[in-house]
């Protein structure tokens, strides 16, 4: 039997009366981890930057309440993104609005509300919001999104450097910025750049703020200008697959020191507020889908857990959502044992596609065992397709301290919040009539 730490114990404690009090399938998010992660960041990169939370990673309106008072601004790229955070508490002012397909009617209800910054994608976007702003009889800000000519290796998912739709390409800046410069409704307040997400290696991260820097400084001393606000994609990863190792946010943070220290120490931009967007580094590792062993089957030398979760819920964990080879998430039984033997898990969904993990090692699984897969707290329900076979939707649940606290979002498929029930060892919900 393998030794188990008391932060395991305590955390499968909280996992299993999830699992009681509200059923599976389940997100769980821990708040004490969000915490931690916040407050390793301000003591890391807080002297350079504040921090902006890109909402697309977990839109989650319980997670957007508890969020507010503790981020400086938040990120939206959708109307309906922007309406959950002003829902939940949020400012229109702290808000920005990124996204290279807003349509005219997003764009006025945003402005008409009061948005903080408009993060412009194009020049057409641009004419638009000033004939918005021109109607509303506004002026309203802007952050100039670029797309740098070229980014590190090592960075999963990578949006400049090739075409793109997400902002202006540098090399066309020069043609394009006067054009934007020129609307008379519209304050270009600064720039945007996030060209790249989760990676694990902090050399290529110093290498791309060193890319932000240079296109920064260029294009403002091309035009004259002392920008108000900066905005850096933080671009920093999570270990999702075993043998991952952790971003080490100190090694970023000692790396990029003396260029920040230049940049900020320039005159141009001593009173400009440089911003660190963040997602899945903020909430990602503090989130956890919890699913339950509905049936065991041995087929052909295989063994196969069927879960009660699946692709529907986790699309990212079943490697359809930017994955080229499966790989699996990290995960655990929840009550231990040791890792001693492979099986398979899918979901419950008609199709072959629905796999959250192929010969995986773990503790022997029975049917009503719970499994708890890691790095869920980011990209998950809403990354997936849910109404794909029309399941019921899974629950979420915010952890607070010992609180736990029902933050399930119904999206309208059925009754999310319907009577839990009884079923052979295990914990489900029927569908609603």
């Amino acid at each position: 039997m393998s030794t188990r730490t008391a932060d395991e114990q305590s955390l499968d404690a909280v996992l299993g009366r999830v699992a009681d009090q509200f059923g599976t399938p389940a997100f769980v998010y821990l708040t004490d981890a969000i915490e931690q992660r916040l407050a390793e960041l301000r003591a890391r990169m807080g002297r350079w930057f504040s921090f902006s939370y890109a909402a697309k990673s977990n839109p989650n309106p319980e997670l957007l309440r508890w969020l507010a008072p503790r981020v400086e601004s938040i990120d939206v790229s959708s109307l309906g993104e922007f309406r959950l955070a002003r829902a939940a508490g949020w400012d229109a002012g702290r808000a920005s609005f990124t996204g290279p397909g807003k349509r005219d009617f997003e764009i006025e209800e945003a402005i008409a509300d009061g948005l903080g910054e408009l993060v412009v994608e194009s020049v057409r976007e641009a004419v638009v919001a000033d004939r918005v702003a021109r109607a509303l009889g506004r002026v309203q800000s802007v952050l100039v999104r670029l797309s740098p000519s070229r980014i590190p290796k090592g960075f999963g998912d990578q949006m400049a450097g090739r075409p793109s739709p997400f902002g202006l390409d540098i090399e066309s800046v020069a043609e394009e910025l006067p054009r934007i410069l020129a609307l008379g409704h519209l304050r270009v307040a600064g720039f945007h750049i996030y060209s790249g997400t989760q990676c694990l290696k902090p050399e290529a991260i110093c290498e791309n703020y060193r890319i932000f820097l240079d296109a920064f400084r260029t294009v403002c001393a091309d035009f004259g200008l002392a920008p108000q606000r900066l905005v850096f994609g933080s671009g920093l990863g999570i270990p999702y697959h075993p043998g991952d190792s952790g971003l080490d946010l100190a090694q970023v943070a000692d790396g990029v020191a003396p260029d920040l220290d230049g940049f900020i120490g320039d005159a141009r931009f001593q009173q400009t507020s440089l911003s660190l967007e963040l997602g899945r580094f903020l909430v990602g590792e503090a989130g956890y889908f919890l699913t339950r062993i509905i049936s065991i089957k041995e087929s052909r030398g295989s063994r196969i857990g069927i879960c009660d979760g699946g692709m529907n819920n986790h699309l990212p964990a079943a490697g359809r959502f930017g994955m080229v080879i499966h790989r699996n998430y990290r995960m655990h039984r929840v009550g231990g044992g040791e890792a001693s033997e492979k099986i398979d898990l899918v979901g419950p969904l008609c199709t072959s596609i629905d796999r959250l993990a192929s010969g995986v090692l773990l503790p022997r699984l029975e049917e009503g065992d719970l499994v708890a897969i890691h790095g869920s707290g980011a990209y998950g329900l809403t990354a997936s397709p849910l109404h794909f076979i029309s399941h019921p939707l899974p629950r979420e649940v915010l952890v607070e301290g010992a609180r736990l606290r029902d933050a399930t979002r119904a999206l309208g498929l059925d009754d999310a919040k319907g009577p839990v029930v009884m079923g052979q060892g295990a914990k489900s919900r029927p569908p609603s009539p």
